[in-house]
């Protein structure tokens, strides 16, 4: 797991997303950029909710550690996976510590 990641995790774990539901949620966020890859902050949290994340709104911070995350693994090779290739490299039980 690169350091965008741990950051983004502990992003999403502060805009309330839990630990357990986060490998869903980075499914969501791919789905919604493999439909329109160049949406805006505001469009991904429209997108969210639309796919059932009412309750969480992530900040501009998190989107850019979330497009950053998304690039560096290629969104094309995304394309298709299921919840568990991100489930497979997130091993974390809380919320990583970042310095």
């Amino acid at each position: 797991m690169t350091m965008i990641d741990q950051k983004l995790i502990h992003k999403l774990v502060e805009n309330g997303v839990e630990t357990a539901l986060i490998p869903g949620f980075i499914r969501s966020l791919v789905n919604a950029f493999l439909i329109n890859p160049d949406m805006s902050h505001s469009q991904a949290n429209k997108r969210l909710k639309y796919l059932g994340w009412q309750d969480i709104e992530i900040d501009y911070h998190t989107f850019v550690l979330a497009v950053a995350s998304l690039e560096t693994k290629g969104l094309k090779n995304l394309e298709y996976k299921s919840a568990p290739w991100y489930i497979r490299s997130f091993k974390a039980k809380e919320p990583p510590v970042i310095c």
